[in-house]
Protein backbone atom coordinates (compact mmCIF):
# COMPACT_ATOMS: atom_id res chain seq x y z
CA UNK A 1 0.00 0.00 0.00
CA UNK A 2 2.82 2.22 1.37
CA UNK A 3 5.34 1.06 -1.69
CA UNK A 4 8.67 -0.58 -0.70
CA UNK A 5 11.51 0.91 1.62
CA UNK A 6 13.60 2.16 -1.89
CA UNK A 7 10.44 3.42 -3.35
CA UNK A 8 9.96 5.88 0.05
CA UNK A 9 13.20 6.95 0.14
CA UNK A 10 12.99 7.73 -3.35
CA UNK A 11 10.26 9.79 -2.24
CA UNK A 12 11.97 11.05 0.04
CA UNK A 13 14.83 12.45 -1.95
CA UNK A 14 12.83 14.07 -4.56
CA UNK A 15 10.51 15.93 -2.07
CA UNK A 16 13.99 16.96 -0.69
CA UNK A 17 15.35 17.99 -3.75
CA UNK A 18 12.08 20.37 -4.45
CA UNK A 19 13.19 22.33 -1.65
CA UNK A 20 16.24 23.06 -1.68
CA UNK A 21 15.28 24.03 -5.64
CA UNK A 22 13.08 26.77 -3.98
CA UNK A 23 15.65 28.19 -1.11
CA UNK A 24 17.10 31.21 -2.29
CA UNK A 25 21.05 30.65 -3.11
CA UNK A 26 23.40 32.32 -0.81
CA UNK A 27 23.86 35.43 -3.88
CA UNK A 28 20.11 36.12 -4.31
CA UNK A 29 19.56 36.16 -0.24
CA UNK A 30 22.60 38.47 -0.25
CA UNK A 31 21.75 40.57 -3.16
CA UNK A 32 18.24 41.08 -1.29
CA UNK A 33 20.06 42.33 2.01
CA UNK A 34 19.33 46.23 1.75
CA UNK A 35 22.34 47.97 3.67
CA UNK A 36 22.40 51.75 4.06
CA UNK A 37 25.21 54.05 5.04
CA UNK A 38 26.62 57.71 4.45
CA UNK A 39 28.89 58.49 2.00
CA UNK A 40 31.69 61.55 2.09
CA UNK A 41 29.17 64.33 1.78
CA UNK A 42 26.47 62.93 3.79
CA UNK A 43 24.28 61.46 1.44
CA UNK A 44 22.30 58.04 2.12
CA UNK A 45 23.24 54.99 -0.26
CA UNK A 46 20.82 52.41 -0.09
CA UNK A 47 22.16 49.16 -1.66
CA UNK A 48 22.61 45.53 -1.36
CA UNK A 49 26.06 43.57 -0.15
CA UNK A 50 27.37 44.01 -4.04
CA UNK A 51 27.29 47.63 -4.13
CA UNK A 52 29.17 47.82 -0.44
CA UNK A 53 31.88 45.68 -2.01
CA UNK A 54 32.05 48.02 -4.82
CA UNK A 55 32.07 51.46 -2.24
CA UNK A 56 35.17 49.39 -0.35
CA UNK A 57 36.81 48.84 -3.70
CA UNK A 58 36.32 52.67 -4.87
CA UNK A 59 37.54 53.84 -1.32
CA UNK A 60 40.44 52.04 -1.30
CA UNK A 61 41.12 53.16 -4.95
CA UNK A 62 40.32 56.69 -3.63
CA UNK A 63 43.63 56.06 -0.78
CA UNK A 64 45.87 54.79 -3.08
CA UNK A 65 45.19 57.86 -5.83
CA UNK A 66 45.75 60.02 -2.47
CA UNK A 67 49.08 58.56 -1.87
CA UNK A 68 50.47 59.02 -5.49
CA UNK A 69 48.91 62.35 -5.50
CA UNK A 70 50.85 63.18 -1.28
CA UNK A 71 53.82 61.78 -2.97
CA UNK A 72 53.66 64.33 -5.51
CA UNK A 73 53.09 67.05 -3.38
CA UNK A 74 56.27 66.34 -1.75
CA UNK A 75 58.39 65.93 -4.94
CA UNK A 76 57.12 68.99 -6.86
CA UNK A 77 55.95 71.19 -4.50
CA UNK A 78 52.65 72.43 -2.83
CA UNK A 79 50.89 73.48 -5.93
CA UNK A 80 52.74 71.88 -8.88
CA UNK A 81 49.65 71.30 -10.42
CA UNK A 82 49.14 75.49 -11.31
CA UNK A 83 52.30 75.20 -13.38
CA UNK A 84 50.71 73.18 -15.93
CA UNK A 85 49.79 76.23 -18.33
CA UNK A 86 52.00 75.73 -21.94
CA UNK A 87 52.39 78.68 -23.57
CA UNK A 88 53.77 79.69 -27.03
CA UNK A 89 57.24 80.76 -25.34
CA UNK A 90 57.27 78.10 -23.34
CA UNK A 91 57.16 75.19 -26.38
CA UNK A 92 59.30 77.37 -28.23
CA UNK A 93 62.03 77.06 -25.77
CA UNK A 94 61.54 73.47 -24.83
CA UNK A 95 60.96 73.87 -20.88
CA UNK A 96 59.57 70.37 -20.59
CA UNK A 97 58.30 70.68 -17.04
CA UNK A 98 55.17 72.31 -18.02
CA UNK A 99 54.50 69.82 -20.04
CA UNK A 100 55.35 67.20 -18.07
CA UNK A 101 53.04 68.24 -15.20
CA UNK A 102 50.28 69.25 -17.49
CA UNK A 103 50.12 65.19 -19.22
CA UNK A 104 50.87 63.80 -15.59
CA UNK A 105 48.07 65.94 -14.17
CA UNK A 106 45.73 64.87 -16.76
CA UNK A 107 45.88 61.53 -15.86
CA UNK A 108 45.79 61.96 -12.14
CA UNK A 109 41.99 63.65 -12.90
CA UNK A 110 40.97 60.88 -14.92
CA UNK A 111 41.79 58.44 -11.91
CA UNK A 112 40.47 60.58 -9.75
CA UNK A 113 41.27 63.68 -7.28
CA UNK A 114 41.59 63.33 -3.36
CA UNK A 115 38.09 64.51 -1.42
CA UNK A 116 40.65 66.68 0.42
CA UNK A 117 42.27 68.16 -2.30
CA UNK A 118 38.82 68.52 -4.84
CA UNK A 119 38.05 71.83 -3.45
CA UNK A 120 41.80 73.48 -3.73
CA UNK A 121 42.11 71.91 -7.13
CA UNK A 122 39.01 72.23 -8.44
CA UNK A 123 39.09 76.24 -7.76
CA UNK A 124 42.51 76.10 -9.18
CA UNK A 125 41.95 74.51 -12.57
CA UNK A 126 38.73 75.48 -13.01
CA UNK A 127 39.61 79.80 -13.51
CA UNK A 128 37.22 80.24 -10.67
CA UNK A 129 40.16 81.72 -8.53
CA UNK A 130 41.12 83.84 -11.67
CA UNK A 131 37.77 84.83 -12.07
CA UNK A 132 37.49 85.40 -8.26
CA UNK A 133 40.47 88.20 -8.18
CA UNK A 134 39.15 90.15 -11.50
CA UNK A 135 36.92 91.43 -8.53
CA UNK A 136 37.50 93.56 -5.29
CA UNK A 137 37.81 91.06 -2.56
CA UNK A 138 34.51 92.20 -0.22
CA UNK A 139 32.71 91.68 -4.11
CA UNK A 140 30.57 88.13 -2.61
CA UNK A 141 30.04 90.01 0.82
CA UNK A 142 28.87 93.02 -0.87
CA UNK A 143 26.80 90.91 -2.91
CA UNK A 144 25.29 89.31 -0.31
CA UNK A 145 24.09 92.05 1.38
CA UNK A 146 22.78 94.04 -1.41
CA UNK A 147 20.29 91.74 -2.33
CA UNK A 148 19.47 90.98 1.27
CA UNK A 149 15.46 91.29 1.73
CA UNK A 150 14.74 91.91 -2.31
CA UNK A 151 12.61 89.96 -4.36
CA UNK A 152 12.31 88.76 -7.56
CA UNK A 153 10.70 85.90 -9.29
CA UNK A 154 14.18 84.43 -9.43
CA UNK A 155 13.98 84.70 -5.76
CA UNK A 156 10.65 83.52 -5.28
CA UNK A 157 11.33 80.44 -7.54
CA UNK A 158 14.75 79.28 -5.58
CA UNK A 159 12.49 79.51 -1.98
CA UNK A 160 10.51 77.08 -3.43
CA UNK A 161 13.10 74.78 -4.65
CA UNK A 162 15.57 75.02 -1.76
CA UNK A 163 13.37 72.45 0.30
CA UNK A 164 13.07 70.04 -2.52
CA UNK A 165 16.52 70.39 -3.14
CA UNK A 166 18.41 66.84 -1.96
CA UNK A 167 15.61 66.61 1.21
CA UNK A 168 16.83 64.53 3.89
CA UNK A 169 20.20 65.45 3.52
CA UNK A 170 21.86 66.04 7.41
CA UNK A 171 23.03 69.33 6.14
CA UNK A 172 21.00 71.05 2.79
CA UNK A 173 18.14 69.91 4.71
CA UNK A 174 18.93 72.17 7.25
CA UNK A 175 18.06 76.11 8.06
CA UNK A 176 22.30 76.33 7.92
CA UNK A 177 22.22 74.41 4.69
CA UNK A 178 19.11 76.73 3.14
CA UNK A 179 20.47 79.45 4.09
CA UNK A 180 23.79 78.91 2.50
CA UNK A 181 22.39 77.51 -0.43
CA UNK A 182 20.17 80.36 -1.03
CA UNK A 183 22.87 83.09 -0.63
CA UNK A 184 24.64 81.70 -3.39
CA UNK A 185 21.88 81.33 -5.83
CA UNK A 186 20.49 84.47 -5.09
CA UNK A 187 23.66 86.32 -5.15
CA UNK A 188 24.29 84.89 -8.77
CA UNK A 189 20.66 85.53 -9.48
CA UNK A 190 21.85 89.46 -9.47
CA UNK A 191 25.29 88.97 -11.12
CA UNK A 192 23.81 87.71 -13.97
CA UNK A 193 20.19 88.95 -14.68
CA UNK A 194 20.11 87.64 -17.99
CA UNK A 195 20.68 83.80 -16.47
CA UNK A 196 18.92 84.44 -13.27
CA UNK A 197 17.89 81.27 -11.69
CA UNK A 198 16.90 78.16 -13.84
CA UNK A 199 15.88 75.12 -12.07
CA UNK A 200 18.25 72.63 -12.20
CA UNK A 201 20.85 75.04 -10.89
CA UNK A 202 19.90 74.31 -6.97
CA UNK A 203 21.74 71.43 -7.71
CA UNK A 204 24.35 71.98 -8.92
CA UNK A 205 25.25 74.43 -6.17
CA UNK A 206 24.08 72.61 -3.54
CA UNK A 207 27.19 69.84 -4.74
CA UNK A 208 29.61 72.67 -5.03
CA UNK A 209 28.49 73.96 -1.36
CA UNK A 210 29.57 70.22 0.00
CA UNK A 211 32.53 69.84 -2.07
CA UNK A 212 34.29 73.20 -1.96
CA UNK A 213 32.91 74.31 2.04
CA UNK A 214 32.08 77.79 1.92
CA UNK A 215 29.66 79.53 -0.24
CA UNK A 216 32.26 81.69 -1.78
CA UNK A 217 33.95 78.87 -3.18
CA UNK A 218 30.96 77.87 -4.51
CA UNK A 219 29.62 81.13 -6.09
CA UNK A 220 32.72 81.41 -8.06
CA UNK A 221 32.67 78.22 -9.45
CA UNK A 222 29.10 77.72 -10.24
CA UNK A 223 30.42 81.69 -12.13
CA UNK A 224 33.19 79.79 -13.88
CA UNK A 225 30.37 77.24 -14.92
CA UNK A 226 28.05 78.98 -15.84
CA UNK A 227 30.16 81.15 -17.65
CA UNK A 228 33.29 79.71 -19.46
CA UNK A 229 32.33 75.75 -18.81
CA UNK A 230 29.24 75.18 -19.92
CA UNK A 231 27.33 75.93 -23.42
CA UNK A 232 25.60 78.92 -23.93
CA UNK A 233 22.65 79.94 -23.21
CA UNK A 234 21.72 76.12 -21.25
CA UNK A 235 19.95 78.24 -18.51
CA UNK A 236 18.60 80.80 -20.67
CA UNK A 237 14.60 81.56 -20.31
CA UNK A 238 14.04 79.24 -23.51
CA UNK A 239 16.75 76.66 -22.48
CA UNK A 240 18.26 77.26 -26.26
CA UNK A 241 21.69 75.60 -24.96
CA UNK A 242 19.99 73.10 -23.19
CA UNK A 243 18.07 71.59 -26.44
CA UNK A 244 21.36 72.32 -28.29
CA UNK A 245 22.94 69.51 -26.27
CA UNK A 246 19.58 67.31 -26.41
CA UNK A 247 19.98 67.13 -30.30
CA UNK A 248 23.91 66.47 -29.98
CA UNK A 249 23.23 63.66 -27.27
CA UNK A 250 20.72 62.15 -29.65
CA UNK A 251 23.12 61.79 -32.63
CA UNK A 252 25.77 60.87 -30.67
CA UNK A 253 23.11 57.92 -29.15
CA UNK A 254 22.28 57.50 -32.93
CA UNK A 255 26.03 57.59 -34.10
CA UNK A 256 27.45 55.38 -31.30
CA UNK A 257 24.44 53.24 -30.11
CA UNK A 258 22.58 52.69 -33.24
CA UNK A 259 20.85 49.92 -32.39
CA UNK A 260 19.70 51.44 -28.90
CA UNK A 261 18.43 54.44 -31.05
CA UNK A 262 16.42 52.84 -33.80
CA UNK A 263 14.47 51.03 -31.11
CA UNK A 264 13.55 53.85 -28.85
CA UNK A 265 12.96 56.02 -32.49
CA UNK A 266 9.95 52.84 -33.36
CA UNK A 267 8.83 53.38 -30.06
CA UNK A 268 8.20 57.08 -30.17
CA UNK A 269 10.56 57.52 -27.68
CA UNK A 270 12.05 60.99 -27.23
CA UNK A 271 15.63 60.66 -25.38
CA UNK A 272 15.37 64.30 -23.69
CA UNK A 273 12.42 63.01 -21.37
CA UNK A 274 15.22 61.89 -18.76
CA UNK A 275 18.06 63.65 -20.19
CA UNK A 276 17.32 66.99 -19.77
CA UNK A 277 17.63 66.27 -15.89
CA UNK A 278 20.88 64.76 -16.35
CA UNK A 279 22.13 68.07 -18.63
CA UNK A 280 20.64 70.72 -16.50
CA UNK A 281 21.36 69.05 -13.15
CA UNK A 282 25.33 68.35 -14.70
CA UNK A 283 24.44 64.37 -13.60
CA UNK A 284 24.64 65.93 -9.64
CA UNK A 285 20.94 64.46 -9.27
CA UNK A 286 21.47 61.47 -10.99
CA UNK A 287 24.02 59.45 -13.01
CA UNK A 288 23.31 56.64 -15.31
CA UNK A 289 26.59 54.69 -14.72
CA UNK A 290 25.46 51.44 -16.60
CA UNK A 291 23.19 51.11 -19.61
CA UNK A 292 21.46 48.35 -19.59
CA UNK A 293 20.85 47.52 -23.51
CA UNK A 294 19.63 44.07 -23.36
CA UNK A 295 16.44 45.71 -21.17
CA UNK A 296 16.42 48.93 -23.67
CA UNK A 297 15.93 46.67 -26.48
CA UNK A 298 13.37 44.50 -24.97
CA UNK A 299 11.27 47.11 -23.80
CA UNK A 300 7.45 47.67 -25.43
CA UNK A 301 6.30 50.34 -23.64
CA UNK A 302 7.40 54.06 -23.47
CA UNK A 303 6.79 53.69 -19.47
CA UNK A 304 9.30 50.41 -19.51
CA UNK A 305 12.14 52.76 -20.78
CA UNK A 306 11.64 55.42 -18.49
CA UNK A 307 11.83 52.59 -15.93
CA UNK A 308 14.67 51.41 -17.08
CA UNK A 309 16.50 54.47 -17.08
CA UNK A 310 16.01 55.86 -13.81
CA UNK A 311 16.77 52.57 -12.41
CA UNK A 312 20.33 52.51 -13.72
CA UNK A 313 20.60 55.96 -11.50
CA UNK A 314 20.38 53.71 -8.26
CA UNK A 315 22.98 51.49 -8.22
CA UNK A 316 26.94 51.35 -6.89
CA UNK A 317 29.55 51.68 -9.95
CA UNK A 318 32.80 51.60 -10.28
CA UNK A 319 34.58 55.30 -11.32
CA UNK A 320 37.16 53.33 -13.25
CA UNK A 321 34.99 50.98 -15.14
CA UNK A 322 32.13 54.16 -16.45
CA UNK A 323 35.63 56.19 -17.27
CA UNK A 324 37.15 53.09 -19.40
CA UNK A 325 33.90 53.60 -21.27
CA UNK A 326 34.10 56.84 -22.14
CA UNK A 327 37.58 57.31 -22.90
CA UNK A 328 38.54 53.31 -24.53
CA UNK A 329 35.20 51.95 -25.51
CA UNK A 330 33.21 54.68 -26.60
CA UNK A 331 35.48 56.03 -29.04
CA UNK A 332 36.66 59.19 -30.05
CA UNK A 333 34.30 61.83 -28.70
CA UNK A 334 36.72 65.13 -28.61
CA UNK A 335 35.45 68.59 -28.09
CA UNK A 336 36.28 69.52 -31.55
CA UNK A 337 33.93 67.02 -32.47
CA UNK A 338 31.22 67.73 -30.48
CA UNK A 339 31.59 71.81 -30.78
CA UNK A 340 31.25 71.08 -34.29
CA UNK A 341 27.95 69.10 -33.83
CA UNK A 342 26.25 72.30 -31.45
CA UNK A 343 26.97 74.45 -34.40
CA UNK A 344 25.45 71.83 -37.13
CA UNK A 345 22.16 71.60 -34.61
CA UNK A 346 21.88 75.74 -33.36
CA UNK A 347 20.23 76.59 -36.68
CA UNK A 348 17.14 74.37 -36.33
CA UNK A 349 16.77 74.79 -32.67
CA UNK A 350 16.82 78.45 -32.82
CA UNK A 351 14.12 78.27 -35.70
CA UNK A 352 11.58 75.61 -33.73
CA UNK A 353 12.01 77.83 -30.60
CA UNK A 354 11.19 81.33 -33.19
CA UNK A 355 8.14 79.13 -34.63
CA UNK A 356 7.11 78.03 -31.06
CA UNK A 357 7.78 81.20 -29.35
CA UNK A 358 5.18 82.98 -32.33
CA UNK A 359 2.62 80.58 -32.55
CA UNK A 360 2.19 81.27 -28.30
CA UNK A 361 1.94 84.86 -29.10
CA UNK A 362 -0.66 84.54 -31.54
CA UNK A 363 -2.33 82.44 -29.12
CA UNK A 364 -1.96 85.09 -26.36
CA UNK A 365 -2.54 87.28 -28.95
CA UNK A 366 -6.34 85.68 -30.22
CA UNK A 367 -7.14 85.25 -26.51
CA UNK A 368 -6.77 88.89 -25.68
CA UNK A 369 -9.40 89.91 -28.50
Amino acid sequence: MYGTQASRRNLGYEHQSQVINYRPSIHTRRANLTVKFQDIYGFTVEGNVDDVNILNEVREKVREQGRVWWSLEASKGANWYLQTHVSSTLKASLKLSALTNAITLKRLIRKGIPPVLRPKIWFALSGAAKKKSTVPESYYDDLIKATEGMSTPATKQIDQDLPRTFPGHPWLDLTEGHAALRHVLVAYSFRDSYVGYCQGLNYVAALLLLVMKTEEDAFWMLAVLLEDVLVNDCYSNNLSGCHVEQRVFQDLLAKNCPGIAAHLEALEFDVSLVATEWFLCLFSKSLPSEMKEDELLLAHQVGDVINILQKTTHHMFDPDDLLTVAFDKIGSMTTNTISKQRKKQEPGVMAELDLRSRRLNSLNYDEEI
